[in-house]
Parts: structure tokens; C-alpha cells; sequence
């Protein structure tokens, strides 16, 4: 499993939200039927909510683990990442 280091899981996370709002205007322009076109709108909104949420849910973890460093805590943390558990152990600051 590669490792995906904080910067690039929050880069990640905002491209994949634009690309998702792009998405819905674009498919707000292209469908005709009203009705459709409501319920792709909301399904790729609450797509692109949901990636937001996360991003900020992984800063929150990282800010934990930054401060279990800080105090030379090592023990192992649990953060919820995309639904699933993610087990992060902190490395003392030198």
C-alpha cells in the first residue's frame, strides 16, 4: 500500500470536489428534463460534499497526531477516512 502524505490527500480532495461541481453544471446544462436533471444535480452535490467533509475530517486527524507527537505520545491513533479506519501512529518530534 503506497503511502499518501497529508498535502496531496487535501490537493486530492479539492480537485476531486471541483471536478465534481464542474460536473453538476455541466450536467445541469446538458439535461432537459427538469426532473433529471434536480436529481443529478443533487446526488453529484452531495458527491462533492461528502469529499469536502473528509478533507476537513483528515485535517482534524493530522492536527491529533501533531499533537500526540508534540508530547512524545506514540501510542496509536484511529481516524475514520472514506468510511473506513485508518490506524496512525504518531512519531516523536526530536
Amino acid at each position: 500500500m503506497t503511502a499518501l502524505t497529508l498535502e496531496a490527500a487535501k490537493n486530492t480532495g479539492i480537485g476531486v470536489a471541483v471536478g465534481l461541481i464542474a460536473l453538476m453544471l455541466l450536467t445541469a446544462f446538458v439535461i432537459k428534463n427538469v426532473t433529471v436533471k434536480l436529481v443529478s444535480i443533487l446526488i453529484i452535490g452531495g458527491f462533492a460534499f461528502g469529499i469536502w467533509t473528509q478533507r476537513s475530517s483528515l485535517q482534524d486527524c493530522a492536527d491529533k497526531v501533531r499533537a500526540r507527537a508534540a508530547t512524545g505520545d506514540t501510542t496509536e491513533l484511529t481516524c475514520s477516512f472514506l468510511g473506513s479506519d485508518v490506524t496512525v501512529s504518531a512519531l516523536p518530534i526530536p
